[in-house]
């Protein structure tokens, strides 16, 4: 179990590295602690985690997360506050928010490979509505599972493309020659990220490379990080990479209650 377990927890610590301003790694750190309090999904206890910590002064949520949040604490309800969002936005709600943050579903024993596309899609819909984010979610815990599970990587990203949209499909291969974009659509961060996980050979020439290409900016380069942990594992990460996270004690000790749980299956 040790590779597994190793690879379990690359997807968080890989995530912390890639992300350069802390809303991602903050919301998917609430995400897992969720999942290990309760041992199941709940997506009523993780929008209550992701409101407190917006309460408590939250930053780089995104635009689309914060006026949900803020829509929510001004006494919308929540379903309609998504709805109201995409609307004002002109359906504009395709980020890649939900696909960085509901990675640790793939960390958690509890879930099944199959549960888990429709897991992601319920956490994105917290907050977005286009069905591009939920399925760019999707394909990442997909991808992040087979990984975890030792899957190559030609066939992981296999796995990834079964049942999504055509977007995330053309995104999700690994010959792709349509040009990068460094923005946060979630297909062009998909797409990003399978370019440099595909051409690096270790963790961090990946992640350097996906800084070079989009800057600090939290699109490509926090994917790279949740994959190339996911894939190389957590021993692969460089610790300069993880210096720039602050709550490095709790990434650490929430990856290491998931990790633990698929020690105890064995």
């Amino acid at each position: 179990m040790g590779e597994i377990t190793d690879r379990i927890r690359g997807v968080l610590l890989g995530l912390a590295a890639g992300d350069r301003n802390g809303g991602p790694i903050r919301m998917a750190v609430h995400l897992a602690e969720s999942l290990a309090d309760r041992r199941r999904f709940d997506p009523e206890d993780v929008r209550a985690r992701y409101l407190e910590w917006w309460r408590d002064g939250a930053f780089d949520t995104g635009p689309t997360s914060a006026t949900v949040f803020r829509l929510i604490e001004d006494g919308m309800e929540p379903a309609d506050a998504v709805e109201r969002v995409h609307d004002q936005s002109g359906g504009m709600t395709a980020g890649c928010n939900p696909a960085h943050r509901g990675a640790p579903l793939a960390m958690a024993s509890f879930l099944d490979d199959d549960e888990l596309a429709g897991c992601a899609f319920r956490e994105a819909r917290l907050t977005h509505q286009h069905p591009l984010a939920g399925d760019a979610a999707a394909a990442v815990a997909v991808l992040c599972r087979a990984l975890i599970h030792g899957s190559k990587w030609s066939d992981a990203l296999a796995t990834a493309k079964m049942g999504r949209l055509q977007p995330t499909i053309e995104a999700l291969d690994e010959h792709d020659p349509w040009p990068l974009s460094s923005g946060g659509y979630a297909p062009d961060v998909l797409r990003a990220m399978v370019h440099f996980v595909t051409r690096n050979e270790n963790f961090a020439d990946a992640l350097s490379a996906s800084l070079d290409f989009a800057g600090p900016a939290n699109y490509c380069p926090v994917l790279v990080g949740v994959i190339a942990g996911a894939r190389w594992g957590a021993a692969s990460i460089p610790v300069p990479m993880l210096l720039g996270c602050d709550l490095l004690g709790r990434v650490r000790d929430v990856s290491d209650r998931l990790a633990n749980e698929w020690e105890n299956m064995g």
